[in-house]
């Protein structure tokens, strides 16, 4: 398969030319940077989005400019990952509407946040960015008809850490954000890659994306000065590699990916593994890594991890998919 495109596309650059029209797409997280211009940019080009968001009254602000473009094209309903209540409710709504999905792009989350807990009790970034979304897709997996996808978000933050299937919550194990943040970030892989497996003989695929570096409401837990000293860091390991100083994405850069897997992509070629900048990635190995490279570390598309974490998964959430 022939892709032009790479780290500076744009969503409307991946979107050119294609017509969306018919196509039912669930993207959480509206309420705010690639939520809001992955339903943006989906609308524009013809689909039908269902935006999910914790805040209803901030997601219908941040998203008011979508529904004046494309009238009856983008609806809201309310999400709240930390809560399997309100997670299992707004299945149930979505399940009663029978409406089939031609896409689900799992895209809230946190990061780095100070150590809590969600509703049911889990670490607050892996109960979130994780089981929250691990219910809620697999509840709607019987909406989703053969050709469809599924698009985990995930971050080359997962190199901080793998999934600990022993201590998932932090109970035995001194908490760290970015620890916490990579375990996380891993399973959202992990969740791709085993639920690729599971679905793909009847025609449905799962791919799990790294949108890249993009200064969004995420990064809100990261103090300035310790967002510019995580970049200093950076620039200087890639100036001993003679490269260029580091460069955020613009939000519609960052949401491409996204909108590739999902839409443009070969379902072969995206479905089970990990894309960055508009392409699969290559995997790396501990002595491969540096501040620039791209990349994913085996551990996150190991399949026996992958089948592990699911078990384990679906122990905690007490419900089995």
């Amino acid at each position: 398969m022939e892709n032009s495109f790479g780290p500076t596309s744009t969503t409307d650059e991946v979107l050119a030319g294609h017509d969306l029209s018919g196509k039912r797409i669930l993207v959480t997280g509206v309420s705010a940077g690639l939520g809001v211009e992955t339903a943006r940019a989906l609308v524009a080009h013809g689909a039908h989005v269902v935006g999910a968001a914790r805040d209803l009254a901030k997601a219908e602000t941040a998203t008011a400019g979508v529904r004046a473009a494309a009238p009856g094209g983008f609806e809201l309903i309310r999400l709240d990952l930390a809560s399997l209540a309100s997670v299992r409710e707004c299945a149930d709504k979505l399940l009663d509407a029978g409406q089939p999905l031609d896409l689900i792009i799992a895209n809230a989350g946190v990061m780095a946040c100070p150590f809590s807990h969600t509703a049911d009790g889990f670490e607050m970034q892996f109960g979130t960015n994780h089981l929250g979304h691990f219910v809620l897709v697999n509840r709607l997996a019987p909406l989703l008809r053969s050709g469809s996808r599924v698009v985990s978000l995930s971050s080359s933050g997962h190199r901080f850490a793998d999934a600990n299937l022993e201590d998932p919550n932090f109970e035995h194990t001194e908490y760290d954000p970015w620890v916490a943040y990579g375990r996380s970030k891993t399973a959202d892989i992990l969740f791709a890659v085993e639920f690729d497996r599971r679905h793909r003989e009847r025609g449905v695929r799962a791919a799990a994306v790294h949108p890249g570096g993009i200064q969004t409401e995420l990064s809100r837990h990261i103090s300035a000065e310790g967002l510019t000293a995580l970049v200093a860091n950076i620039n200087a390991k890639l100036a001993t590699e003679g490269k260029p100083p580091f460069q955020f994405k613009s939000i519609p850069q960052g949401a491409a990916t996204s909108v590739w897997a999902g839409i443009i992509a070969d379902a072969d070629a995206i479905g089970g593994h990990y894309c960055e900048d508009c392409h699969v990635t290559t995997l790396i190995t501990e002595g491969e890594l540096s501040a620039s490279s791209g990349g994913v570390r085996p551990y996150a598309l190991n399949p026996e991890h992958a089948a592990a974490l699911w078990v384990k998964s679906e122990e905690l959430v007490q419900e089995r998919f």
